[in-house]
């Protein structure tokens, strides 16, 4: 797969909005610059261009090629400078920075009385909102101003500013640090997926009681509770714990019910916090709970005060569509699910420049589950060669594997098994350099590997064999987890039962529902 070239200026330009085009063209118009302005020019021309072409641009003749990184350079700043003054970024965050800024250019100048005063202000600004990295340079500036400007009524300020700053010092200290295990974990949960056995077990707790900070509960502000329940989710999946994953996403996303004015100030946090509760009932196959909070998070991310920026839309279309599939998924209703492929791949264009390409990859395996159990095994094999392709791909190890497994599977499905030899071969080859090799994996691949040889009134018997030899797997803490990406015992009974695997799927979901309505 090619990767097109991407130029930060030519992104940012495409990214923005009509409106902000407007503006930005109106805020150049206030600098008193015309319309012959070479960064203007150079604007006008990215804007035109449907892909970056620096070659296309030094033809027009507006600068030399030694000059064009100068003129992007200042375009990008005017750029950004035009969007920080538009209404529609702005937050509390962009105005308590806002004040400070304005607070250093009255210090500078030796206002200090007019200095401390919008200080004071932003800083419970800050407070009050939980910013509280930059309540602590708030406060540091204080401490400088007031050794410059003390006065009688202000004898105690010296006291009160220090034990202010040690407070909000200890406190971002350990929101630091629980960031820190958070995004620690998380990196090893992209590597290699979940643990494999009790030694990597044993290594994970190991690692996360090591680095989790000392904590009394009581006295955790809103951030320092989202970062230690962050860090307990990620924990939680890595050691396949999906019932501790739902307690500490269900804390998370119950953290900014009950403090919705985070809401609007986090709504990245929100929305992730959303998304894991929904994947954590997801693998616990809690239909109910899982398909109430899927509307619930559709519903808010559709209300007028909800801030749907670029980001944040982006975002919420990546969460809400994948556990729609996952939706499908648990219901078995694959046909059901089709329509869903192209709104996904339309959206997967718009967003282009916003949602990364291991999140791309993830919507391909989910369109080939889909396409495998709505029985159009072709298509899901385009999709999971857009995976195996791509080279370049920097991705979950646990994702890779289970691709080329589902690849096998529906190359036989499809009656492609011209060639299955070689692709059973070089599969066993990238699992075996993965280090992702399990006893699921093992049986399931010996036995495609021996299908050649089997009669064909014989096969049944040996789909009911292996089918008996990985039930046994289906609650292993470990062995399991293959199940969760691919359903083989479902296939498998589906070839016994000679029924379309999403009927069998659903037909499970349905007694589900029965047994516990």
């Amino acid at each position: 797969m090619t990767k097109e070239q991407k130029d930060n200026l030519f992104v940012l330009v495409k990214s923005l909005s009509k409106s902000e085009k407007r503006q930005f063209k109106l805020y150049v118009g206030r600098l008193g610059v015309n319309e012959d302005s070479k960064f203007l020019m150079l604007f006008n021309i990215l804007d035109k261009l449907s892909v970056y072409n620096e070659a296309a641009i030094l033809k027009k003749g507006i600068v030399k090629k030694q000059q064009l990184s100068n003129l992007k350079a200042h375009l990008y700043k005017q750029i950004l400078i035009s969007l920080r003054l538009n209404p529609s970024h702005q937050n509390v965050r962009i105005q308590i920075r806002e004040q400070l800024d304005f607070a250093t250019i009255l210090y500078h100048k030796g206002l200090y009385k007019q200095s401390l005063k919008i200080l004071d202000k932003a800083k419970a600004l800050a407070i009050n909102n939980e910013e509280k990295n930059i309540a602590y340079e708030i406060v540091e500036l204080e401490k400088i101003i007031e050794s410059q400007y003390i006065t009688r009524s202000l004898s105690n300020r010296a006291d009160e500013l220090t034990i202010q700053a040690k407070e909000l010092s200890l406190q971002n200290v350990l929101a630091s640090k629980l960031s820190n295990l958070s995004l620690q974990l998380y990196g090893l949960f992209l590597k290699t997926g979940y643990i494999k056995n009790d030694l990597e077990h044993q290594r994970i707790t190991k690692y996360f009681n090591s680095r989790l900070p000392n904590y009394e509960i009581t006295k955790l502000g809103f951030r320092e509770k989202l970062w230690l329940y962050k860090a307990y989710l990620w924990y939680s999946f890595l050691t396949l714990d999906f019932l501790s994953c739902y307690k500490y996403a269900a804390k998370w996303v119950n953290l900014f019910y009950e403090n919705k004015d985070m809401i609007v100030l986090n709504p990245v946090f929100f929305l992730r916090g959303n998304h894991y509760l929904l994947e954590a009932l997801f693998y616990l196959r809690h239909y109910k709970k899982f398909k109430e909070t899927l509307r619930k998070l559709e519903e808010i991310t559709k209300e007028k005060w909800f801030p749907l920026d670029d980001n944040n839309e982006s975002l919420a279309f990546l969460y809400i569509y994948n556990n729609k599939f996952n939706l499908h998924f648990i219901e078995g209703s694959f046909t059901e699910g089709l329509p869903l492929i192209d709104d996904v791949l339309e959206q997967l264009k718009k967003y282009k420049n916003r949602i990364d390409e291991h999140h791309v990859m993830v919507f391909y395996y989910k369109i080939a589950s889909m396409y495998f159990g709505a029985g159009e095994t072709k298509k899901c094999i385009t999709y999971l060669s857009k995976i195996i392709s791509n080279k370049s791909l920097q991705m979950r190890e646990d994702l890779l594997c289970f691709s080329r497994i589902l690849n096998l599977v529906a190359h036989y499905e499809a009656g492609l098994d011209y060639n299955l030899d070689v692709l059973i071969k070089s599969t066993y080859k990238f699992l075996i350099k993965m280090e992702d090799l399990y006893e699921v994996q093992k049986e399931f691949i010996k036995f495609l590997r021996g299908l050649g040889d089997i009669y064909p009134q014989d096969v049944k018997s040996e789909f009911i064999k292996l089918h008996k030899k990985l039930k046994q797997f289906e609650d292993d803490p470990y062995q399991s987890r293959a199940f969760l990406y691919l359903d083989i015992i479902s296939w498998l009974e589906s070839k016994i039962e000679n029924k379309p695997v999403g009927l069998i799927i659903s037909n499970k979901f349905e007694a589900q529902i029965l047994k516990n309505p």
